[in-house]
């Protein structure tokens, strides 16, 4: 799937979604255009699949590099397409105050302290119980 043209200034490659109709746009400046006219879900345009939503979701805003201490526990392309398509874990992350805690651990400068932390939270157990059973299916 390759990159869309905003539709609003149909000029620029967009970079987001109307999170109501999901018209691709490109800027603030479009999207502000684009909400002068009020739009609702619609019904022609499908929902947007997984890779879809990541591609357009914000990137972290502290940068670390990824290290590995086993590689053999690298998840692979097929364990994370079932992460991404899973209904049952799609849901689980809708819920704001997990999206909070993950949002915080993916920032953290001591992701280990956080992971800690979030791990004595139900709501984030529950999720990486779904995730652990998701990839060992």
């Amino acid at each position: 799937m390759g990159p869309k043209k905003c539709k609003i200034c149909e000029e620029a490659q967009s970079k987001y979604k109307c999170p109501n109709c999901f018209i691709p746009y490109c800027s603030l400046v479009c999207f502000k255009k684009h909400k002068e006219i009020p739009c609702g879900k619609s019904e022609a345009e499908p929902e947007p699949s997984c890779e879809e939503k990541l591609a357009s979701a914000p990137a972290p805003h502290v940068e670390k590099p990824i290290y590995i201490d086993e590689p053999s526990e690298a998840l692979n392309q097929p364990q994370l397409e079932s992460i991404a398509s899973s209904n049952e874990i799609l849901e689980a992350i809708r819920n704001k105050d997990l999206q909070k805690l993950i949002y915080d651990l993916d920032s953290s400068l001591d992701a280990e302290t956080e992971l800690d932390k979030a791990m004595e939270k139900e709501e984030f157990r529950i999720l990486s119980e779904k995730i652990l059973s998701t990839i060992s299916q």
